[in-house]
């Protein structure tokens, strides 16, 4: 079995503990341990001519962390990365920075880090890039001689034809892009936008099953929708029950409902229009005051990037206005945190929860959705309340379905699940969880492995 390498811009830890790390960094530290193998990437440190990769190993995973000159980090991730790509992938084209000295820093970065991980490779190593910060690694590999398989997953939309071709350096990207064997996006709306640009603005050609033909290169663009430890969510949702955190829940709530959502801190995630269809959803179903409370967990992101200091302050300000106007003596409405909480803890607040709200404006997957199914009482479900534009629509139907922008239509379906029959939540529930079963992180793993071993034999 060929070695397996990981390029992702943060590394897990082999010390992080399972509850604490994220379903997909379980999942690629498990595929490693499996095949042996490296993950490389970004050690969070800089300095100036930085030396070469950290490597140490634990078990049969070896890591590498490569250290970053302070200027290329910025203009790398804070520059093009998240001021750039990030905004543009998320249809936000208002909040789009494009500097061409951020460009030129992201492909230092790339070049910088493809002749680190060179030294490392193997010839017959496959190499599984993540994520939109490293989209040309497969190009500047290839430049350096590497003629193994590559295959590249974006975790992020793939934005349309018309919203990519914002982007000045649209093309670069897609060329980069062609030197993967294998391309994973989220959906198949994804892959669609991604095809059509190749065929209609790069003059690409596009064969049966995702193949590609662009110039002299030939790759597959493929849907593989990321899953989560399903069966470990559920032993955490099931293990929480009369335990200590649990308990300190339900008293808080005296009796009441419980509404939940957690989002990172992120302009992408809808969070004011989710503020303010709650307030709108107490304005106009008055019977649901002070018989169920909203609790939003968004844990600060990019805390340093103006845009995101300036959401903050909104949030604050609109769950400050919403408690002010409804809260009792007894019961504020809104319950609005700003940190992190383990897994075992969220599964705890999922379970309990009547109404899980995910309503970002764009998201590739959003793995929450996933998770709050995943930790519901089969007998006495909750509703997940789940938008339209969030990768996780196409698989989850079972879900009430809104858009983000219509702040009434999310009250409405606010009311609607709070009171649905528990026979219509068990058979939404159950629609749902069928596909959260079936489609694991496990299972997306080892797919997106097993095509992009064959990737050279299935589209030579």
């Amino acid at each position: 079995m060929a070695r397996l390498v990981i390029v992702s811009n943060r590394v897990a830890s082999p010390r992080e503990r399972a509850a604490k790390a994220g379903g997909l960094a379980v999942a690629l530290r498990e595929a490693l341990s499996q095949r042996g193998g490296l993950w490389f990437g970004w050690s969070g440190e800089t300095q100036v001519d930085p030396p070469p990769p950290k490597v140490f190993r634990s078990g049969r995973v070896s890591y590498a962390l490569q250290d970053l000159d302070p200027e290329d980090q910025r203009a790398h991730y804070a520059g093009y990365a998240n001021g750039t790509l990030w905004p543009l992938c998320h249809y936000r084209l208002g909040l789009l920075s494009f500097r061409r000295a951020d460009w030129e820093g992201y492909r230092r970065v790339n070049a910088h880090f493809a002749r680190s991980l060179l030294p490392l490779l193997k010839p017959d190593d496959i190499v599984w890039v993540h994520d939109y910060h490293f989209i040309p690694l497969a190009a500047e590999l290839r430049k350096l001689g590497f003629e193994g398989r590559i295959g590249y997953f974006h975790h992020i939309p793939w934005p349309t034809p018309e919203v990519f071709l914002s982007l000045p350096s649209h093309a670069a990207l897609v060329r980069d892009i062609s030197h993967y064997d294998l391309v994973g996006l989220q959906t198949e709306d994804d892959v669609r936008a991604l095809l059509t640009y190749i065929s209609s603005e790069a003059r690409g050609w596009i064969a049966p099953g995702g193949g590609v033909g662009l110039k002299d290169r030939r790759f597959r663009v493929v849907a593989y929708p990321i899953g989560i430890d399903a069966e470990a969510f559920v032993k955490d949702a099931r293990a929480s029950v009369g335990k200590d955190e649990e308990k300190r829940l339900k008293e808080s709530l005296a009796g009441r409902a419980l509404a939940v959502g957690v989002d990172r801190l992120d302009y992408s995630k809808g969070l004011p229009s989710k503020f303010a269809a709650f307030g709108d959803f107490l304005a106009r179903y008055p019977e649901h005051r002070s018989k169920m409370t909203m609790m939003q967990i968004a844990p600060l992101s990019r805390a340093e990037v103006t845009e995101y200091q300036a959401l903050r302050r909104e949030l604050e300000e609109l769950a400050g206005a919403i408690n002010g106007e409804y809260a009792e003596f007894d019961w504020v409405p809104l319950r609005y945190l700003n940190r992190p909480f383990q897994r075992a803890t969220l599964a705890a607040i999922y379970r309990n929860a009547r109404l899980g709200i995910v309503t970002p404006l764009r998201d590739g997957m959003n793995l929450v959705a996933k998770e709050y199914v995943a930790a519901q009482d089969p007998e006495n479900p909750g509703v997940l309340v789940l938008s339209r534009f969030a990768g996780a629509a196409d698989e989850l139907t079972g879900a009430l379905l809104v858009n983000p922008y219509d702040v009434e239509g999310m009250a409405d379906a606010f009311h609607r699940a709070f009171t649905m029959p528990v026979e219509e939540r068990r058979e939404r529930w159950r629609t749902n969880m069928d596909k959260v079963e079936t489609n694991t992180i496990h299972s997306w793993c080892e797919g997106f492995l097993a095509d992009l071993s064959q990737a050279a034999d299935h589209f030579g």
